[in-house]
């Protein structure tokens, strides 16, 4: 199952994506895609419905964050192992986590704006993880059954405020529009995370490409590493890391500037297109 929201930004409305491709109105079933849809019984209850017999949305327009109020993002830094030498660090011995303000979050093809003065700004795709029920000092093999979807997201990063003001990543990773989330979310049942190819192009070249059975720490072992020293709450959001093609590994760096134009894929879980301004 695929679940969306449509609409002008501040006002989208919940929708799900039928099998022909086609948005169907969620509202008033649910009021929008919140911790009660991702909830099991939530999604058992949408899983349950005829998309045939709901309203079609003829012309959906802009597609939002498929997700109402993400809680937190947490974020996993150095998670490929192609990444980790083209960032010249060593292999993590644990898992890398810092996290990102919720306030970045945008459409899936909304504009991406650079920061002021900003020169070493980069892209990063990454497989978003959906929690749909509370997770607290989880073993791995329990883990998936507190993921309620999964989708794309772009970890946009200006790299100066990451590297070189002295501080957590997070600071160059939460301007606005940094966080683009969608096009829509991809119920658990639905994705083997483990076997997704990830693809994402500037101005039709080919940046990074990679898949996920590259991970150095999987989807489980995220969850439940996460989970050992916070308790993960229904719409939490983790991003797991990025293959390696990032601007920064480039020789010489390339950065992203006014005009250009991400293109983004993952296997089964839509595309993304944002121009930067």
């Amino acid at each position: 199952m695929k679940l969306l929201r449509y609409g002008p930004a501040g006002h989208e409305l919940p929708g799900l994506l039928d099998l022909e491709g086609n948005v169907r109105a969620l509202r008033p079933i649910v009021h929008d895609i919140d911790n009660d849809v991702l909830s099991p019984e939530g999604l058992r209850f949408l899983e349950a419905l005829d998309p045939k017999k709901l309203p079609l949305v003829d012309k959906p327009g802009r597609l939002g964050a498929p997700l109402a109020a993400v809680r937190q993002i947490v974020a996993i830094g150095l998670n490929y192992l192609a990444h980790a030498n083209e960032a010249g660090l060593p292999v993590p011995a644990e898992p890398v986590v810092f996290q990102k303000s919720t306030s970045s979050i945008s459409g899936p093809d909304d504009e991406v704006i650079l920061p002021p003065g900003s020169e070493k700004t980069d892209w990063e795709i990454e497989l978003g993880v959906v929690i749909g029920s509370v997770a607290r000092r989880v073993d791995k093999s329990s883990a998936y059954a507190h993921i309620a979807a999964y989708c794309m997201v772009n970890d946009i990063s200006e790299r100066a405020w990451q590297i070189d003001r002295a501080g957590q990543w997070g600071k160059g990773k939460s301007f606005d529009t940094f966080t683009p989330i969608g096009p829509w979310l991809v119920t658990g049942s639905e994705v083997d995370p483990n076997a997704l190819t990830l693809s994402l192009k500037v101005n039709g070249e080919i940046r990074q490409q990679g898949d996920t059975s590259d991970l150095i720490f999987d989807v489980g072992t995220l969850v439940s590493y996460v989970s050992q020293f916070m308790t993960l709450m229904p719409g939490d959001l983790i991003i797991t890391g990025t293959p390696s093609g990032v601007g920064l590994g480039m020789k010489p760096p390339r950065f992203l500037a006014a005009g250009d134009v991400i293109d983004m894929t993952i296997t089964g879980l839509g595309t993304q297109r944002h121009s930067v301004i």
